[in-house]
């Protein structure tokens, strides 16, 4: 598996705020390789969300450039259409269809994206389920599964293409302790997938375990980034060893 390396160069981004402009990215810039997971940390309006949808080519900057392994990213309609057909991605909510089972929403991108004949994808989905014990609960729709199953039948989809990487908003945030754990576990062992991952999250404990690069995200400014062991034990600024604090004990893994 080779690692990837994600470039963003002098990005500008802004939302309309209460009828006001505001500034989210105000030329922001990184180059970061990893070679399984990079996750994006930092409190919440930080700026990580944006950069993952950015990064998933569902926003689009008002300028700046990302390059993806030496590629540039345009963000013309066309481009981004093919771009997005090469990534996986899995939201806080799941986003199943809820009248299609957990096969059909599994074999939808093969179907309908990829246009593979119905047996060929049903195999594949199959083949897919039962990697992440899924199997028994294929025949279900969305509404008869727990939400750790069904934030794994969501990860299932999102690996059924082999993306070039896959991205992950927060996928525990809507779960409870159990699940959440559950859920962790199995993100720990797509490192067996062979595909890099690029994970928001607030589970600090999970992002020092799994993560091999870390940016850490404040104000639409990046405060830190570099590799999990020496980010952890040697934080670089005051804001960032302040935050460490007060997610410590946080975690319920």
């Amino acid at each position: 598996m080779n690692p990837l390396n994600i470039t963003i160069a002098h990005l500008h981004k802004s939302f309309l705020v209460h009828h006001r402009l505001k500034n989210l990215f105000d030329d922001l810039s990184f180059s970061i390789t990893f070679q399984h997971v990079l996750a994006l940390l930092g409190p919440s309006g930080g700026g990580k969300t944006t950069l993952l949808r950015i990064l998933a080519g569902l926003e689009i900057p008002e300028s700046g450039s990302l390059t993806v392994d030496g590629k540039n990213v345009r963000f013309d309609t066309k481009s981004l259409y093919h771009y997005r057909q090469k990534l996986g991605v899995v939201f806080q909510q799941q986003n199943l269809f809820p009248h299609l089972t957990a096969l059909e929403n599994v074999m939808l991108p093969l179907t309908v994206v990829q246009r593979l004949e119905h047996a060929v994808a049903k195999k594949k989905a199959e083949e897919i389920l039962d990697q992440l014990q899924l199997s028994a609960h294929q025949h279900q729709k969305p509404h008869q599964l727990s939400g750790g199953q069904g934030q794994r039948v969501a990860i299932a989809r999102a690996l059924i293409t082999r993306p070039q990487f896959l991205l992950f908003d927060e996928p525990t945030s809507s779960l409870d302790p159990e699940m959440k754990s559950e859920v962790l576990e199995l993100i720990a062992q797509l490192r067996s997938f062979q595909i890099p991952l690029v994970l928001v999250t607030h589970e600090m404990e999970f992002a020092k375990k799994c993560a091999d690069q870390v940016i850490y995200f404040s104000n639409g400014k990046i405060i830190d980034q570099g590799a999990t062991k020496h980010f952890f034990s040697h934080p670089k600024t005051e804001e960032l060893k302040r935050f460490l604090e007060l997610t410590r004990g946080v975690d319920h893994l």
